[in-house]
């Protein structure tokens, strides 16, 4: 996976903004590109396919460096789905829920095939009930990604397809900076206005894609 730096968008943003610090304008472009990914699930990513461990209810994503998950398409296991809930839901209804288990026993005890899917945070997450050792669970996952703050660029073909969204996101924000040699008001509210149009525009191709059937997602809320 071929990754663009934020930085190269800053020769588009700078004339706009004369005088504006370079580490600004790159603060602002990371900015606008972790809302835009989160706006319109742009950036989707297919993780491998992999087997659950028996008594190991938690793993971490496997996704690329400095990227958060933001929004489940879909869980399947063994090509069922899984239904995703938030940690409360999911101790709502397993309230008997434990934690990591090794031993043949206790897995033969309070393990079962899962049957719930809750993400703890954007690199982790858990199944419940923890897998027993009855048979192989496989795991695939479709999900909506974002840059993590730490990120200094992203996925290069995402970023291309949405240059001109971040470019508007970053420029509303930049030029509505009190006390600046570059604030303008006016034009900011121009960039805002083109940022929610081409927000809702990439929203509807993303979600009407080459079949044109709608796609259902969960975004996660967090304990």
């Amino acid at each position: 996976m071929a990754t663009r730096d934020f930085k190269s968008l800053i020769t588009r943003i700078n004339p706009s903004v004369p005088g504006c610090p370079q580490e600004t304008m790159f603060q602002y472009i990371r900015d606008s590109a972790i809302r835009s990914c989160e706006r319109t699930l742009a950036w989707r990513y297919e993780e491998s396919k992999f087997n659950l461990i028996p008594g190991v209810p938690k793993y971490s994503y496997r996704k690329p460096f400095f990227t958060d998950v933001h929004a489940l398409f879909t869980v399947l296991l063994n090509d069922s789905p899984l239904d995703l809930l938030t940690l409360e839901e999911a101790l709502d209804r397993y309230p008997k829920w434990v934690d990591t288990y090794t031993t043949p026993d206790d897995i033969a005890e309070y393990g079962s095939e899962p049957r719930l899917f809750t993400q703890l945070n954007p690199s982790e997450y858990i199944v419940i009930p923890l897998p027993d050792a009855s048979k192989t669970y496989t795991i695939r996952m479709i999900y909506a990604l974002k840059p993590a703050r730490g990120a200094t660029g992203m996925d290069q073909v995402v970023f291309d397809d949405l240059e001109e969204v971040i470019m508007h996101g970053a420029l509303q924000h930049l030029l509505a900076l009190p006390n600046t040699n570059w604030s303008d008001r006016e034009l900011a509210g121009y960039h805002a206005k083109q940022y929610v149009a081409q927000i809702s525009e990439r929203r509807a191709r993303a979600n009407l894609g080459n079949a044109r059937s709608s796609v259902s997602v969960r975004i996660p809320r967090f304990a």
